[in-house]
């Protein structure tokens, strides 16, 4: 142990510890007044923070065990260490900050104070109206055109309100757009633009009925038997498995195209391979199955692995084999008893008019081609003229056929104007 004097003439006594014992009470007195701090427990000085709470845990002392200020140094030379607060909290996440969901319509933000509230209302259901159609499977233009209309309207108030002059262009945009859905709309399903005269509702679509006549040239060319019942049985068994290569058909399907020849017709289809049917059903017991257990068909060349000879959809395919079903299952030609021959040709000739009922074309090509008329039913083209007579008998034309220059000149009856293929 070893005495000395320190810089300021205090006493000082090192110890064995490595420590210096203080030995000025003057010193001591002085550092207290100051506000230097007490000393720990421990020995060495104390760190203060900015609030003026020691820390001896922050003491370089403390942390090293050697001392860190002599006891004799002056409380005028020292300085508390100043050390920011030490975070409490749990630390700061990283997630994202909220977005706010501004409702827009035609790419324009829909200001929330925008008055009046029934204006704003409108133009938010009415974006989220035009996002829904955009989801829709398949196109509904009555509904665009309508929605079109909404727009236009809104636009033009949201227009009045603001005195924005661009909203004022979109709104004669939005209205010239609903005309023109309309006009498509209207020349889609045969409807007159104008709307005079009495609406006809459509079966089929104008695109419906361009499938519908090759579904029907389809079975002209491409039927392997050439008479009317199996060229029948042809027409509705592709029609059912047109999409896939497979479909089902109930014994009173078959019964309704087919009456009688039914089965006969069915097993040489069969046999010539055109017509699978499950290992275990015969021809027979088709003819006794029931809806809720129908028999599965397959018609090999309308699988999935062969050349597609039709490019519509399940929805279209569904309205097909309907329109077909409506026109050979005709209340009128059931109570004549029309022959397969007699409902083939209605079929043709439905497909094959105008809005207006007429066959065929205008001009020099009004009508339809007798010898082809005639192939597709499975008939001479002499025969045709017959079997348009009892279609005229059945109220399925307005009047008696004209077949002179090789052509099929007639028109459908008011009532199955809605069957019309629209050409």
């Amino acid at each position: 142990m070893s005495a000395g004097t320190g810089d300021r003439g205090e006493l000082f006594v090192d110890g064995t510890g490595g420590g210096r014992t203080d030995g000025a009470t003057a010193g001591r007195t002085r550092r207290a007044a100051a506000g230097v701090g007490r000393a720990p427990a421990g020995g060495g000085a104390a760190v203060m923070f900015s609030d003026g709470d020691p820390s001896p845990s922050h003491s370089p002392g403390a942390a090293s065990g050697t001392p860190t200020e002599s006891a004799g140094v002056a409380a005028e030379g020292t300085r508390s260490t100043a050390l920011p607060r030490a975070r409490t909290g749990p630390p700061r996440r990283g997630s994202r900050r909220e977005r706010k969901s501004w409702p827009k319509v035609a790419q324009r933000i829909v200001p929330d104070d925008l008055q009046p509230e029934v204006l704003r209302l409108e133009l938010t259901e009415l974006g989220d109206a035009f996002r829904a159609y955009q989801r829709r499977p398949e196109p509904d233009l009555a509904v665009l055109a309508e929605l079109h209309d909404r727009k236009a309207r809104a636009f033009t108030l949201w227009a009045d309100v603001t005195d924005d002059a661009s909203l004022r262009e979109e709104a004669d945009r939005a209205a010239a757009a609903a005309r023109t859905t309309r006009e498509m709309d209207a020349n889609r399903r045969g409807l007159p633009v104008d709307r005079e005269g009495p609406v006809i509702e459509r079966l089929l679509t104008r695109g419906q009925g361009v499938h519908a006549r090759t579904v029907l040239e389809h079975v002209r060319t491409g039927s392997p038997f050439p008479e009317a019942e199996a060229r029948l049985a042809v027409l509705m068994l592709t029609l059912r498995a047109a999409r896939a290569g497979t479909g089902n058909v109930t014994g009173q399907d078959l019964g309704g195209w087919l009456q009688g020849d039914a089965e006969r017709v069915l097993q040489e289809l069969v046999d010539v391979g055109w017509l699978l049917l499950p290992e275990d059903v015969t021809a027979g017991d088709a003819l006794m199955s029931r809806p809720e257990e129908p028999a599965q068909v397959t018609v090999p060349s309308l699988l999935a692995d062969a050349p597609r000879p039709f490019a519509f959809g399940k929805v279209t395919r569904a309205r097909l084999s309907g329109w077909a079903q409506k026109v050979v299952g005709d209340r009128k030609l059931r109570k004549k008893k029309a022959g397969a021959a007699t409902r083939l040709l209605a079929v043709y000739t439905a497909a094959h008019s105008r809005p207006g009922g007429c066959l065929g074309g205008v001009g020099e090509d009004a009508g339809l081609a007798l010898d082809v008329v005639a192939q597709f039913c499975g008939l001479r083209p002499e025969e045709v003229a017959e079997h348009a007579g009892l279609l005229a008998t059945a109220g399925w034309l307005a009047q008696e056929a004209d077949t002179t220059d090789g052509r099929l000149r007639a028109r459908l009856a008011e009532r199955v104007l809605p069957l019309s293929g629209l050409l």
